[in-house]
């Protein structure tokens, strides 16, 4: 018999054995003691809490509602630990398309100029949002069947909200390395944005 807790992680509910809960808060002590100094701590340890509940929801079905501790290590080998964040120079572009992950299809809120249908398929397929922009506009010119196909796609392509949503509609692997570099960017953006 194990004593289970209750948790809010990332706006989730969850039921947790208490080891691994004391692994999980350990390791988010980890993060908040590695990430103390960055400007944007808050923001970066915000998305990997949200992440780790992604990765906990995957875990739970009608019949297991409990995280152990194999779904805690199981989740701290996909994101990785904080001592080992910045030690490699990140994967080359041959290496990325080689390396197996999860990579969907999302459509990008950041860069678009309508529904983000065409920038999303762009960081999808790593090519320029403006050449399939040119392919629509073609299609559409052609017989009208580009509005069509845009049309259904916004439909069907969910937006990409998260950060973890923006890596995986890139192709790049969701760990802490890659949500710190992306809520960087962000608060990059949003410093441009706000100098205009």
């Amino acid at each position: 018999m194990k004593i289970t807790l209750s948790i809010n992680l990332g706006g989730y509910s969850f039921n947790i054995d208490e080891d691994a809960y004391d692994e999980l808060r350990a390791y988010l002590r980890k993060l908040e003691q590695h990430f103390a100094g960055e400007e944007s701590s808050s923001e970066i340890l915000s998305d990997i809490e949200t992440r780790i509940a992604e990765i906990f929801r995957t875990k739970l079905t009608g019949y297991r509602q409990v995280i152990t501790m194999q779904d805690v290590n199981e989740a701290v080998s996909i994101l990785g630990n904080p001592e080992v964040i910045g030690e490699s120079t990140g994967p080359s572009a041959g290496e990325k398309f080689s390396t197996p992950g999860y990579h969907r299809m999302y459509r990008d809120p950041d860069n678009r100029i309508l529904g983000g249908i065409c920038s999303g398929m762009g960081a999808y397929w790593h090519i320029e949002p403006w050449i399939i922009r040119v392919l629509f506009f073609v299609l559409t010119i052609a017989g009208g069947l580009g509005i069509l196909v845009y049309l259904i796609l916004w439909v069907v392509l969910p937006e990409a909200r998260t950060t973890a949503q923006k890596i995986e509609m890139k192709g790049d692997p969701v760990n802490i390395e890659n949500i710190k570099e992306s809520v960087k960017k962000e608060v990059e953006n949003v410093r441009k944005k706000m100098n205009i």
